[in-house]
C-alpha cells in the first residue's frame, strides 16, 4: 500500500484508526474457547465488527508465537481475513543483523504478506534497511510511551542537541523516503510529538497508547497531525477487551465507532 492510498482510505473512513489484534487466550470469552481455532474465531468476529471504522489492523506477534504452530497458523489465517484495503502491521519488533533482518523481511513479507512491520533500530543500518522491500513499509521505534523508554530515548547527544530518539529518526531518514518509513511515537506523552515533527514533518506515526493506556487523542491529533493526516491511532484493549462476554464483538464495535467519530472532527478541524 502506498503512501497515497493509505492517505486515501483515512479520508474515505474519515478514521486513523489501528486496531491492535493482542489475542490472548487467557481473555478471550471463554464461549470461544470450544472452537477449533479460538485466537482465529475471536479475530474474525473483531475483523467483522469494527472494520467499517478502521484503517488498518496490527497484531501483536508475541500474542501468536508464544503458541507455538498453532498461533502462527491463527495468524495466517487472520492476515487472509483482513479486508485488502486495510494496512496489515505484523507488530513484531525485530532487530538484528543484516543477514538475520534478511530472514525476518523474508517471513513477515513474502511468507506472510504484511504490509508492513515494526523494527528496533538500536543495531543501525543493518537492522533496517534488509526489510525495505518494494511496496512495504518500515516503522521505526522511535519515542516509545513504555516507562523503560525514558531510560535511553531522551538523552541529550551534546553534539547535535538533539535528543537520542530524534537523532536515530533523523538518521532513518537517510536510508529510507517517507514514502516507506513509519516512526513508532507513544499517545501518553503527546506534546513529545512536537518534537517529533521537527525531525520527521512528512513521515507517518504509528502512535499506541490510546484507550487503555490513557493517551489523548486530541493531543496527539493537535501536535502530531501533518497535511496528509501522517497518523495511525493504535487502540487495542480498549476494543478488542471492552467486553469479554458473548457481546464482545458488538461492544468492540460501538468502542470503534467512538473512536471514529472523534477522529472524524479531528480530520475536519486540522486538515
Amino acid at each position: 500500500m502506498t503512501k497515497e492510498e493509505l492517505f486515501g482510505e483515512i479520508k474515505k473512513k474519515e478514521s486513523f484508526l489501528c486496531v491492535g489484534l493482542d489475542t490472548d487466550p487467557n481473555k478471550i470469552p471463554a464461549h470461544l474457547l470450544k472452537e477449533e481455532d479460538p485466537i482465529f474465531a475471536f479475530n474474525k468476529q473483531i475483523i467483522d465488527a469494527t472494520a467499517d471504522y478502521c484503517v488498518s489492523y496490527k497484531p501483536n506477534i508475541a500474542f501468536y508465537e508464544s503458541l507455538g504452530t498453532k498461533g502462527w497458523d491463527a495468524l495466517q489465517k487472520t492476515l487472509e481475513y483482513m479486508p485488502k484495503s486495510h494496512f496489515s502491521i505484523a507488530d513484531a519488533k525485530r532487530g538484528d543483523i543484516g543477514n538475520t533482518s534478511d530472514m525476518y523481511a523474508k517471513a513477515f513479507f513474502k511468507n506472510l504478506d504484511f504490509d508492513s512491520i515494526t523494527v528496533a533500530p538500536y543495531m543501525g543500518e543493518d537492522s533496517v534497511t534488509p526489510f525495505l522491500y518494494k511496496g512495504k513499509w518500515v516503522i521505526v521505534l522511535a519515542h516509545t510511551s513504555n516507562k523503560g523508554g525514558l531510560d535511553f530515548q531522551r538523552i541529550i547527544n551534546k553534539d547535535t542537541g538533539n535528543f537520542l530518539f530524534q537523532d536515530i529518526m533523523i538518521k532513518n531518514q537517510e536510508w529510507a523516503t517517507p514514502e516507506q518509513l513509519m516512526f513508532v511515537v507513544g499517545a501518553t506523552r503527546a506534546e513529545s510529538l512536537l518534537d517529533v515533527r521537527k525531525v520527521a514533518p512528512d513521515n507517518f506515526l504509528l502512535v499506541p497508547g490510546v484507550g487503555a493506556q490513557g493517551g489523548d487523542l486530541q493531543g496527539v491529533a493537535k501536535y502530531g497531525m501533518n497535511k496528509e493526516c501522517g497518523l495511525l491511532v493504535n487502540s487495542s484493549r480498549g476494543i478488542i477487551y471492552a467486553s469479554n462476554g458473548t457481546d464482545f464483538a458488538d461492544v468492540a464495535k460501538k468502542e470503534a465507532q467512538k473512536l471514529q467519530q472523534e477522529m472524524s472532527s479531528l480530520l475536519e478541524k486540522y486538515l
